[in-house]
């Protein structure tokens, strides 16, 4: 009988975290106290706590759970970044890792250099690497700047190379976690694909994410991490629907805003009233009216994580906000009927017409629909059906 490719056996990661009482330190202090006792607390923190689980060969298993439950944390375990406090692991197979860009690489080195050491520290020959070199390129997308250090490199085109790497030198284990978020949508969907092609030569991938499609899509089964121990394992189906309706998240959604720099919009929030299927997102906008500005109009766009347009809102038609220098509340409610789970982002616009814009704010919020809109059934939606469920009746 052929054993696991990975044993996790009792794994417990310990952190030891201080408190020392005080919302603000300045420099001062901060010299101070090195000639004093410290008076702060100290505390045990486990970000995992007696992880045990096996990992067949070819399998594709999804790590999921809120922010904070160790998921990031196990990985590095794995990918022995950093060693467990107690228990252990027994890998058999070699392993690569995405976990945060730039893992791996070297600044000063040019991209080429850093392709063949990333290679030779997964253990291969200069000839495997040379064999594999173009098509590790091809993919990445990175041929013009081979020779430039990676220093100079956006974040983009280092994830772009990273994941090539790790996808073109075979190893039998992948280990990525949320950083393929970094990427844009096109090259987002070619890892999709390649992982999907990587899992079905026979090789082992575990992928963290919180893009519930994507684990869906991608992976048959699935592990739900809580308070750094596993809470559930299955089916990655049975997995995501027991996280969606269990009492692992506090509310049917969460925004995240961004810190606004255009002149016009001074603040923009959310919220989210109701319950699926008659969800509503409650946008709260404050607009600086300018003394030259034209009456205007504003509209919301949506957009899915990769980037696909949702929906766009128009509150009003007409251009009802006046110029005179002072400061306009808004409140807007949108109909989220239906909205499947998943990120979504916020587009905040306002002019006097589409032709002329004042204000643009791209990607200001960012929230997350985690109820199914139809919660009596069982059957998953994708977005490659829409990201919308209408409601429906036989008549």
């Amino acid at each position: 009988m052929m054993k696991p490719i990975l044993e996790i056996k009792n794994i417990s990661k310990k952190f030891r975290i201080s408190h020392n009482g005080q919302a603000y330190v300045s420099m001062r202090d901060a010299i101070s106290s090195v000639f004093k006792k410290s008076e702060g607390t100290k505390e045990d923190f486990y970000a995992l706590k007696d992880i045990s689980f096996n990992v067949e060969q070819g399998e594709c298993i999804g790590i999921i759970g809120k922010n904070g439950a160790g998921k990031s944390t196990l990985l590095k375990v794995l990918s022995r970044i950093t060693p467990p406090t107690t228990g252990s692991i027994i890998s058999r197979g070699r392993m690569a890792s995405l976990l945060e860009v730039g893992t791996g690489f070297h600044p000063e080195l040019t991209g080429r250099e850093n392709v063949y050491l990333n290679g030779s520290i997964l253990g291969m020959s200069r000839k495997e690497i040379q064999n594999k070199f173009d098509e590790i390129i091809d993919f990445s997308g990175t041929e013009k700047f081979l020779d430039t250090p990676l220093k100079f490199y956006s974040s983009g085109m280092q994830l772009r190379l990273a994941f090539s790497v790790a996808a073109f030198l075979e190893p039998e284990i992948m280990v990525i976690d949320e950083v393929l978020a970094v990427g844009d949508a096109e090259f987002q969907k070619k890892c999709m694909g390649k992982m999907e092609d990587i899992n079905k030569h026979g090789r082992t991938i575990l992928f963290v994410s919180h893009d519930l499609n994507a684990v869906q899509n991608l992976c048959k089964k699935a592990i739900l991490l809580k308070d750094g121990q596993i809470a559930m394992t299955g089916s990655s189906q049975e997995v995501i629907t027991h996280y969606l309706h269990s009492g692992s998240i506090a509310s049917t959604s969460w925004a995240q805003k961004k810190e606004l720099s255009h002149p016009h919009f001074s603040k923009i929030d959310v919220e989210i009233k109701g319950k699926q299927p008659y969800l509503k997102l409650v946008v709260h906008s404050e607009i600086k009216c300018m003394p030259e500005m034209a009456a205007s109009f504003i509209s919301y766009d949506i957009f899915s994580k990769l980037g696909t347009p949702v929906g766009q809102a128009i509150p009003n038609l007409e251009p009802f906000i006046k110029s005179g220098g002072a400061a306009i509340h808004l409140s807007a409610e949108i109909d989220m009927n239906g909205f499947i789970p998943g990120d979504y982002y916020l587009d905040a616009w306002l002019g006097p017409h589409f032709s002329e814009t004042y204000d643009w704010q791209k990607e200001c919020i960012e929230f997350s629909i985690i109820e199914s809109p139809q919660k009596t059934r069982t059957y998953q939606h994708y977005p490659a059906h829409g990201f919308i469920v209408p409601e429906s009746r036989l008549i």
